[in-house]
């Protein structure tokens, strides 16, 4: 069977009422899954960019005061598992950073290590160690990346990315998913992660043999 999984990320705007909508509405389109972005802002920004004013959806504030705003304390993380459990709908992150391997862990046993943040080692490890499932995307990576990231995380999936946003479909090179199943399908699931329009070139990676 082909999993799916919805991607909330952070499109909930920080706002837990939101973020039940968006899983109501996962259900209801027969997804198995969802999943948001967890990260430490404090953590993950970058110190260029922590103070530079951005419009947001309240206005111009610092960045850092931005990517704060849009996230979840502990106890809002564990009140979206608890209400994703009881639609019968599994919640789960990107774990950015090891403040959030940590928390995450806690509520549930699946991670995702996003396209950026797979040539952290050490985060790939520290995710491997803390969840008994771990996925990864494979985005802006060479195959020498990709490679390093999958002998230390040793993923239960991984998924062909292009992480252009939104991407060409003529840039999606779906055949990769080909060469990944003959080098790791013995080892682990292959799926997809599309960034395109459309559903076509989805329907295409599950006939080239993504299950997620």
């Amino acid at each position: 069977m082909v999993k799916i999984i919805s991607e909330i990320g952070i499109n909930h705007n920080g706002s837990i009422e939101l973020c039940k909508k968006l899983i109501n509405l996962s259900k209801v389109a027969g997804a198995n899954y969802v999943k948001i972005q967890k990260r430490n802002p404090d953590k993950c920004v970058p110190e260029g960019q922590k103070m530079k004013i951005r419009k947001t959806p309240w206005g111009d504030m610092t960045y850092i005061e931005y990517k704060h705003k849009i996230e979840f304390n502990e106890e809002e993380i564990k009140e979206l598992v608890d209400y994703s459990k009881s639609l019968e709908i599994e919640f789960f992150a990107s774990v950015w950073d090891l403040d959030s391997v940590k928390l995450m862990s806690k509520y549930t046993k699946i991670a995702k290590l996003g396209s950026a943040s797979i040539n952290d080692l050490e985060l790939c490890k520290a995710t491997r160690e803390a969840f008994d499932y771990v996925i990864i995307s494979t985005g802006m990576s060479s195959e020498k990346e990709i490679e390093a990231a999958v002998e230390v995380a040793k993923p239960d999936v991984i998924m062909h990315t292009n992480s252009t946003y939104p991407c060409p479909v003529e840039e999606l090179n779906l055949r990769y998913i080909e060469h990944m199943k003959e080098k790791w399908g013995k080892t682990m699931e292959i799926g997809y992660s599309g960034h395109e329009y459309g559903l076509v070139t989805t329907y295409a990676a599950v006939a080239m043999g993504a299950s997620w």
